[in-house]
């Protein structure tokens, strides 16, 4: 098979690899649609030594089984013996893998086997192009059903958004479609706000407001913790969603004075990841038209212009 290979730092090549042998109940799908991620880009520059080259990379895949069905893949791949998947918190499972990190390739490429309890059918008004956003958006609905349930009864139901990336667009269309009335967003790039406002019809504000229940931190880098941490109301919840970098920026002085409950976020569980693909398949998380595409023979000039901020769309999707 073709795949886009991550060879060395900022290093991409698109060549031919061994097709992924599948192992006892899983099955082969053939690729059609598979999004760019943060965590790509974080091991394409060389930040992730969960990800050592070569390794295909790519988690967020659509495509097509060998008997014809339309599928999502959910690609973390969990022991559902083990005590965190018995309780539901598949995300949790100590010897959880997924794919795009060893020893599973990713779905950069024209093939993946994934185990068949990870696939979820999609239904022929939803393409296979929208079905690859069910990933970067169940990590926010994931974010969100935790935030909410933690928040006290008494707080006013608004939140802000930092980051308007695909999982900062996906927390505030998840927060929308869970009840939230009032959801605004920040974006430092004028030109991928002013994409956010028109396309999404999102709230992009310059300066959000103060006193804010709950924060979403969907970048992670300590300046935008810092934000977070000045902007959420006493007694109110802080999200961290990204991982842009592991150290500063959190306040934890007034977090421990005005009793702020910050709550670290990863993956989603197998039910979160279902309750995603229905609001999607639902319509409740709108149009879904907020990709752009490209061949997976271009990946690595599509890597090039994420970096250089060239690109206004909050997800970009490869085609192989």
């Amino acid at each position: 098979m073709k795949a886009l290979v991550y060879t060395d730092v900022e290093t991409l090549e698109y060549r031919k690899f061994a097709n992924p042998e599948p192992g006892p109940d899983e099955v082969l799908v053939r690729i059609d649609s598979v999004g760019i991620c943060g965590s790509d880009m974080h091991a394409y520059l060389g930040h992730d030594d969960r990800r050592p080259a070569p390794l295909i990379l790519g988690h967020e895949g659509a495509g097509v089984t060998a008997d014809g069905r339309r599928v999502t893949i959910n690609p973390l791949v969990n022991d559902p013996n083990s005590a965190a998947s018995r309780s539901g918190r598949e995300n949790l499972c100590p010897s959880r893998q997924i794919i795009s990190m060893p020893p599973r390739e990713g779905a950069f490429a024209e093939y993946v086997a994934i185990p068949e309890r990870n696939l979820i059918e999609v239904p022929s008004h939803i393409t296979l192009e929208q079905a690859a956003l069910a990933e970067p958006i169940a990590v926010s609905w994931h974010a969100v059903r935790l935030g909410l349930a933690s928040l006290h009864p008494a707080d006013e139901r608004r939140a802000h958004v930092i980051g308007g990336g695909a999982i900062g667009l996906a927390a505030a269309l998840a927060l929308t479609a869970m009840g939230v009335e009032q959801v605004t967003l920040s974006e430092p790039n004028a030109a991928r706000a002013t994409y956010l406002r028109d396309t999404c019809g999102i709230a992009v504000v310059d300066t959000p407001e103060q006193d804010i229940p709950l924060v979403i931190d969907a970048v992670g880098f300590s300046s935008t913790r810092a934000v977070a941490s000045a902007l959420v109301s006493p007694g109110g919840v802080i999200l961290h969603i990204g991982l842009g970098s592991s150290e500063g920026g959190l306040d934890i002085r007034r977090i421990t004075l005005q009793e702020i409950t910050l709550i670290g976020t990863y993956t989603y569980t197998a039910q979160d990841f279902r309750d995603t693909c229905n609001a999607m398949f639902n319509g409740r998380l709108g149009t879904l038209d907020w990709v752009e595409t490209r061949d997976l023979s271009d990946g690595a000039a599509a890597f090039t212009d994420i970096r250089a901020g060239k690109t206004l769309a909050p997800k970009t999707i490869l085609k192989p």
